[in-house]
């Protein structure tokens, strides 16, 4: 678990089903090949996404976003994902999706999916991204945080109920999950052949259905289902 470091602040509902080329699709995606889905792994390295960001957004938003950046970098420190990637990659990546794909200009959203994991895999508290950014931000990844477990609990029951709960979360809380999720399964096949299958399942049940609000979302983890078709059998 990373410890905190010193920074400062310098300032249509239903999802569409497989089409007839599943199979074709599902011969591709066992190869290892996305034929259609976008991906975003572009925005990786913060000195060079920033000039971008900064062209981008507006002046304001794309000041808070930096401050999201050397807050949440502060937090992870040298935390890397399972993949052995730095982990402020999939931070970065999760914001390319709210921007580049999706065309969100909301600051708080995207500074939520940028500190989506703060309090969840490091020592922050609600209360410290509260006084950074505000109670709105803190709500949204309080959202997207899934619960410590309970003594007598077991980690799935506690992640399975916060799936469940997360389609009663605001719009705004849904469209960082989906973000988070996006930058995720883009690379599913990195995984082990049953952890491809679990993770599946899982963004298919849960993940998905969220998608129904917004239609590009709609549209992508349609394209992204359909890439990965062979892990429905």
């Amino acid at each position: 678990m990373a410890t905190r470091r010193n920074w400062a602040l310098l300032s249509s509902r239903a999802i569409p089903a497989l089409s007839p080329r599943r199979r074709v699709g599902a011969k591709l995606a066992a190869a290892g090949h996305n034929r259609g889905v976008e991906l975003f792994t572009s925005w990786h390295d913060w000195a060079v996404v920033e000039p971008e960001v900064r062209r981008i957004l507006p002046a304001e938003t794309a000041g808070r976003v930096a401050d999201a950046v050397r807050f949440a970098t502060s937090w992870h420190g040298d935390q890397r994902r399972p993949t052995g990637v730095p982990y402020l990659e999939h931070l970065l990546e999760a914001l390319e999706v709210l921007v580049r794909g999706a065309g969100v200009r909301d600051p708080d959203v995207l500074c939520a999916a940028v500190l989506h994991d703060v309090v969840e895999d490091t020592p922050c508290t609600t209360a410290e991204i509260t006084e950074h950014f505000g109670p709105r931000v803190a709500e949204l990844v309080g959202w997207v945080t899934i619960p410590e477990t309970a003594p007598g609990e077991d980690k799935k029951t506690v992640k399975d109920r916060y799936l469940r709960r997360l389609k009663d979360a605001p719009a705004t809380a849904r469209m960082v999950k989906l973000a988070d999720r996006a930058s995720n399964v883009q690379t599913l096949r990195n995984l082990k052949p049953e952890k491809q299958r679990e993770y599946y399942a899982q963004t298919v049940q849960h993940i998905m259905p969220l998608a129904g609000d917004f239609p590009w979302f709609a549209r992508w983890y349609a394209e992204w289902r359909e890439d990965h078709a062979d892990l429905e059998t």
